[in-house]
């Protein structure tokens, strides 16, 4: 190791450790472990390694048995996440076999929030499935104090919109208007803002997203055609808060990229 200048991992603070490995498969971290045995052998490491990775299961909080093994549980977390990005059900009750997760939405929710190994395309066919896994999920976003097209952005980062407009895209759009509004008191108060108003400027932001976008579309909207459009929907909603969302997404870009 000194000879050719490489870093010995045990050598390191053990959360400069786990944020190295965290970037390796189950494969690759057991071949580690064979080199850096102390480090393959340490529980607290692979501890670190299921919660930087799949940041609630409800085996967390249960009382372990004796011999529990971290390490363990994180080949049975891997083996399952693989599982789910084939076939979701089969995945989702691969961990409830193995006593990882509780049959309850709430705690199924949990575990898709603060889970990085998911696949979105699976992750969307079970939530359109499992309505009562996705209203859980839809009330751990917190969106106060956000401008409406980051908190869109921020809800289709987690629950990702399907490809084609349909009853899913309408039901998701439902449920974070809904929950934009219960975050944010102050404003729907302050613009005179509603659920239904911000189901409209919603989908008149994905729209617009698409619009100044998409290579296909020659005659981008302007301004002053968003504003007009969107104020014929959406009445009670002022002429300068409708042009800062135009702003946004010419800026920034698209609201479900």
């Amino acid at each position: 190791k000194v000879q050719h200048g490489f870093i010995d991992l045990e050598m390191l603070p053990p959360e400069l450790g786990i944020t190295i490995l965290s970037y390796l498969n189950a494969t690759d971290l057991c071949l580690a472990g064979c080199v850096w045995q102390d480090l393959g052998n340490d529980e607290y490491l692979w501890q670190g390694l299921c919660k930087s990775t799949w940041g609630h299961c409800s085996i967390y909080n249960k009382r372990l048995p004796a011999g529990f093994s971290y390490r363990r549980l994180y080949l049975q977390l891997d083996e399952g996440s693989l599982t789910f990005n084939a076939n979701p059900q089969e995945g989702i009750g691969y961990f409830m076999s193995k006593g990882i997760l509780m049959d309850h939405p709430t705690e199924l929710a949990k575990f898709i929030f603060y889970t990085r190994r998911l696949n979105w395309k699976m992750l969307r066919i079970y939530l359109d499935e499992r309505r009562d896994v996705l209203d859980e999920l839809v009330t751990l976003h917190n969106f106060s104090n956000q401008f409406l097209p980051n908190a869109l952005r921020d809800f289709f980062r987690h629950i990702h919109a399907p490809e084609e407009r349909g009853e899913y895209l309408e039901t998701l759009i439902t449920k974070f208007s809904h929950r934009f509004c219960t975050c944010n008191p102050g404003l729907v108060h302050d613009l005179g803002l509603s659920p239904d108003a911000v189901y409209v400027l919603c989908y008149s932001l994905i729209l617009l997203s698409i619009d100044l976008t998409s290579p296909h579309v020659k005659n981008k909207m302007s301004k002053r055609e968003f504003i007009r459009n969107t104020r014929r929907a959406a009445h009670n909603v002022s002429e300068d808060f409708v042009g800062h969302l135009y702003d946004n997404i010419y800026l920034i870009g698209h609201v479900a990229a």
